[in-house]
């Protein structure tokens, strides 16, 4: 392997993902440092995201979107706290987060009148056993088992409950059905490559009037607070956010949403996703030792596209084994500066997992895929 052989940009994390290419701190330069975002010039630059997330995704004009503190984590959170308890709740859990969702609906909010629908990492949960009279909540794309919704025609127009959709590795690279969503989470550290800790939640008027008309038996950390004497706070998705934001990340998100504008926009993001997501399709059908995680093309990510070994010599081996071979592997490209963070998530199955959305250059993933094969072979 050579100098010249190497990925240009090595980073194919899943989370924070890849900087949009031409990426440099000069991007920072107009940030609004050193100021209050609840100054006139703070709260333009807050307000300035949200419409121009709204443009780029499509999101109706009856939506309101808010920028909340902790990432799609805090966003999810927020949802789950401020709606759930009214209607019994239908979770889909086919990796980590769904399960982690299924976890604090269970055991936290204690909602007993729950149905976990799960599924092992690389299959999706039975979409149709869900109950539309039912608050739903899932996630669009898996992000550490790299399977997505395929659509949302399992989800019925005539609903009495609400859908909770986590669609942090979904939004800006897959296209959502807003009028099959009352509540779409995600964190610009994903898709758009921007810096950490802030999500945004977007509501439905059908998600506003629950929150207007239920209040949920268990006291709401201010954090999660929507509402104030019964109404929605308003404030919250005009620019004036619950916590302190960092400037310094909304010039940032700002930067990126100016670039997918110049790449087209939403179809734009989406191209070179899936043309990122086809490019490793390609290896993998020359390269004999691995496969998709998901076997459903149908159902593939064109995100976090998930990687098993199928050689028989590693599937004959333990599970500690498994692991400690990916962690050689990963390593080893690491030292040599020819692709970061590419080990699966921990509780999925061994193997890799590489980015593959838009901020990433379908020529890098071409560069890697030579070391990954060399790595391989090398420490088998």
């Amino acid at each position: 392997m050579t100098e010249t052989l190497r990925p240009r940009v090595p980073n194919f994390s899943s989370g924070p993902c890849a900087k949009r290419p031409g990426w440099t701190p000069d991007a920072l330069n107009g940030a609004a440092l050193g100021r209050s975002h609840r100054s006139k010039l703070g709260k333009s630059k807050l307000k300035l995201a949200i419409d121009q997330t709204r443009e780029i995704l499509g999101v109706p004009d009856d939506y309101k979107i808010g920028i909340v503190a902790a990432s799609d984590t805090g966003s999810v959170e927020m949802a789950l706290w401020s709606l759930l308890g009214e209607r019994p709740v239908d979770v889909l859990a086919w990796e980590s987060f769904g399960k982690g969702w299924a976890n604090d609906i269970l055991k936290h909010l204690k909602l007993n009148d729950t149905q976990v629908f799960e599924a092992p990492y690389g299959e999706i949960s039975k979409l149709a056993d869900t109950n539309s009279n039912h608050d739903i909540v899932f996630a669009w794309n898996g992000t550490t088992s790299g399977v997505k919704v395929p659509n949302g025609d399992w989800i019925s127009d005539d609903r009495k409950g609400l859908t909770i959709c986590d669609a942090t590795s979904a939004a800006f690279a897959m296209d959502l059905p807003w009028e099959k969503l009352d509540v779409i989470t995600y964190s610009w550290q994903k898709v758009l490559g921007g810096e950490g800790q802030h999500g945004v939640l977007i509501l439905s008027p059908r998600a506003v009037e629950r929150l207007e008309s239920y209040t949920p038996p268990w006291p709401l950390p201010k954090l999660f607070r929507l509402t104030n004497g019964g109404k929605l706070i308003s404030g919250i998705f005009e620019g004036a956010t619950i916590n302190t934001p960092s400037m310094l990340c909304v010039e940032d998100y700002l930067d990126a949403l100016n670039w997918a504008k110049s790449i087209g926009g939403l179809k734009g993001l989406i191209s070179r996703s899936e043309a990122n997501a086809i490019a490793i399709g390609s290896w993998i059908d020359k390269t004999p030792w691995v496969a998709n995680l998901c076997d459903d093309e149908v159902l593939q990510s064109n995100t976090s596209v998930c990687l098993k070994i199928v050689d028989p010599s590693f599937k004959a081996l333990d599970v500690d084994s498994q692991k400690g071979l990916v962690k050689k592997i990963t390593t080893y490209l690491e030292v040599e500066n020819a692709g970061f963070d590419l080990g699966a998530y921990r509780d999925a199955p061994p193997g890799f997992r590489l980015w593959a959305g838009a901020t990433v250059e379908t020529s890098d993933l071409e560069a890697l895929f030579p070391w990954l094969n060399a790595a391989y072979q090398k420490f088998k």
